[in-house]
């Protein structure tokens, strides 16, 4: 039963929370190997493009949103007006997600997808605040048997996902923090493919 107590939030409640947001960034920025990693994956994904593969995303949750978000970002634009760039989420299909889950059970549901529709010289990315569910560390078995390379987005808890090809960690154990994190390397990971691809032809804008 929900409490009848009126709170109300703060300024002060407020500027925590930005500030432990900053301080994860700020972490993230110090770290040199965490930065040459992200530059490492920026490279892989636009070779994989200027070869004629695509990515796929996915993730549980928050993750599957985030997931979402950046093939979204990739297939529409992320600052420029420009082609396309082939890109898959696999959390947003409800009739295959579904029909997996029912048949061979929650942890196939992203396996199964990379077999039917991942190619070899495609790239995987794998996001998770645990870094440890069951379904994609099928995804990254699935991958490996299809010449698929993985790319994980994890925090900083050693975990299952520690396995895949480029792991990049977050600095933090704590779930939205993590998240947020994510959304910014995903974010600088479409805004140098998309620079490096296309920022001397786009298209103007309308």
């Amino acid at each position: 039963m929900l409490s009848l107590q009126t709170m109300e939030c703060t300024k002060e409640q407020v500027k925590a929370q930005v500030a432990a947001s900053a301080r994860v960034t700020e972490a993230f920025l110090q770290d040199e190997k965490a930065q040459q990693m992200l530059a490492d994956v920026a490279n892989l994904l636009v070779k994989t493009y200027r070869q004629g593969g695509k990515t796929l995303w996915a993730g549980n949750g928050g993750s599957a949103a985030d997931a979402q978000h950046m093939a979204a970002e990739l297939v529409n634009k992320f600052r420029l007006n420009r082609s396309g760039l082939p890109s898959m989420a696999l959390t947003v299909d409800t009739s295959i997600l579904t029909a997996i889950g029912n048949d061979y059970g929650y942890e196939q549901v992203f396996a199964r997808q990379i077999v039917a529709c991942g190619n070899a010289g495609d790239v995987f990315i794998g996001l998770s605040t645990s870094g440890n569910s069951q379904n994609l560390l099928r995804a990254l078995e699935a991958c490996r048997e299809k010449g698929i390379v993985t790319v994980a987005l994890v925090g900083a808890a050693p975990c299952g996902m520690d396995a895949y090809d480029y792991v990049l960690r977050v600095p933090s154990t704590d779930t939205p923090r993590i998240q947020e994190c994510h959304t910014l390397i995903g974010h600088i990971l479409c805004d140098y493919v998309e620079q490096t691809l296309f920022g001397q032809e786009a298209f103007a804008r309308d």
